[in-house]
């Protein structure tokens, strides 16, 4: 899919963005495990949310494989369905009720397990499958194959699981079995790692603890303890103990990381933006200080609470100026996936901007350091890899053709990328930005960006 964005044009207004795909997934894996009925709304119609749905369905029981399978289904339909259309508003959510007996009703998958692009299925699902008495494979596209998962499969052997990857990286093979908890000090942040872990950890004997070197988002953890799970939590380390939950209710809140980009793009634009029902979880909402460190004001508003997650209403107003910063590589884990669209609001601040000790930027889908820095360079901006920083000089872009190179969040800071620059960007492979937020153009457009295919 190749658009071509226009510069000028007003971008404001109101809108809901997708459910975040971090809590769904996690939820989703929960309502498949639980002991009872689960009833989970505002699911997001995102390509990884899907793979989640379909590894589940692959080992669940009857009843819940029939549920997450019709799920993916409606879910892929629907997003189908609105992409091709001109309609303004967002993509409708689709619900899914789960009726599960627990994770002992875990059957046996009878082929691979295709994670797709989902990085985050492939590790938070070795976690489920490190109790669970039989081998599944873990697969997935070419861009995941890439990935390392040796940082998950580590302290899932120390537990007591047979983990095998291939050279350190996908495919993975898994065979549970009893389980014992441990205290594992992750070399790396990472929430898809912690997550593992501490989902091995409620089918483990004793207590399971993850130190990380800071703290990342803590949707797991919080999902566990609002169930009632035995969840201790001190700085940057989290405990948890054997538990089986129980079903639920909730309605995912909308993804901060997915409103991120186009509260730059209202920004750059000018405007004023109200975003409803977003996810206000204070793991996720370092963005907006470093937003307001580069003169974007916003006011977050927290009206409700969802499974533990609080959510509300974030608004955005107009900038006075835009200032470049640096962004300290201790910061990273709490906006590693903003930072391709914070690059852009970079490029038209004053100054220079900095994201330091970014390296793990390097092994998301693509390599997004070495990707945003070419990219910028391609539209007549400046940027430079050195060592692990990302070095942005201000001044604004021109114009020009950049691909994705099939990255969802590469896609969309691209997209946003046009508003403020200089001549028209022709962003090509933007259909991406379906893997996390479906209808990314066509929302974007409904806010005044001047978009043509």
């Amino acid at each position: 899919m190749r658009v071509t964005v226009n510069p000028g044009g007003t971008v404001g207004g109101e809108v809901r963005v997708p459910g975040d795909k971090s809590i769904a997934h996690r939820w989703l894996i929960l309502g498949a495990t639980a002991e009872g009925r689960s009833e989970l709304r505002g699911l997001p119609l995102a390509l990884d949310v899907r793979s989640t749905a379909k590894v589940l369905a692959a080992i669940a029981p009857e009843g819940s494989r029939a549920a997450l399978e019709a799920w993916a289904s409606q879910a892929a339909a629907t997003a189908e369905r609105q992409r091709s259309t001109a309609n303004e508003g967002e993509p409708r959510p689709v619900s899914i009720s789960l009726e599960a007996q627990g994770r002992v009703a875990l059957r046996a998958p009878e082929g691979d397990l295709d994670c797709g692009n989902s990085g985050t299925t492939m590790r938070l699902m070795a976690g489920v499958l490190a109790s669970y008495s039989v081998e599944a494979r873990l697969t997935g596209d070419e861009s995941l194959t890439v990935r390392p998962m040796e940082r998950v499969a580590e302290p899932l052997r120390a537990m007591g699981a047979d983990v095998r990857t291939t050279g350190g990286r996908p495919p993975v093979t898994v065979r549970g079995g009893a389980l014992d908890g441990i205290r594992h000090v992750a070399p790396v942040p990472s929430a898809q790692v912690k997550g593992a872990v501490l989902l091995a950890g409620l089918a483990a004997e004793g207590p399971t603890t993850v130190e990380e070197p800071v703290s990342t988002r803590d949707h797991t953890e919080r999902a566990i303890q609002h169930l009632g799970g035995p969840v201790r939590t001190k700085g940057s380390s989290v405990t948890v103990s054997a538990f089986r939950h129980p079903g639920f209710q909730g309605e995912v809140p909308g993804d901060i990381s997915s409103a991120a980009f186009l509260v730059v793009a209202t920004a750059l634009a000018g405007g004023s933006l109200v975003i409803h029902d977003v996810g206000l979880n204070p793991t996720r909402t370092h963005l907006l200080d470093v937003l307001a460190r580069m003169g974007v004001r916003t006011r977050p508003t927290v009206d409700r609470d969802e499974l533990g997650e609080p959510a509300g209403t974030l608004e955005v107003e107009p900038p006075s100026a835009l200032t470049g910063v640096t962004v300290e590589a201790a910061e990273l884990p709490l906006l590693i996936d903003e930072v391709p669209v914070l690059a852009i609001l970079a490029t038209n601040a004053t100054g220079r901007t900095r994201f330091r000790g970014a390296a793990e930027l390097r092994v998301k889908e693509i390599d997004r350091l070495a990707a945003i820095a070419g990219g910028i360079r391609a539209l007549g901006g400046q940027a430079e890899v050195e060592g692990d920083d990302l070095v942005i000089e201000g001044g604004g872009l021109r114009s020009g053709t950049v691909s994705s190179l099939g990255d969802h969040r590469m896609a969309m800071a691209f997209a946003v990328s046009g508003i403020a620059a200089s001549g028209p960007v022709v962003v090509e492979g933007l259909e991406a930005a379906e893997i996390s937020f479906p209808g990314f153009a066509r929302t974007l457009a409904a806010l005044g960006a001047r978009i043509e295919p």
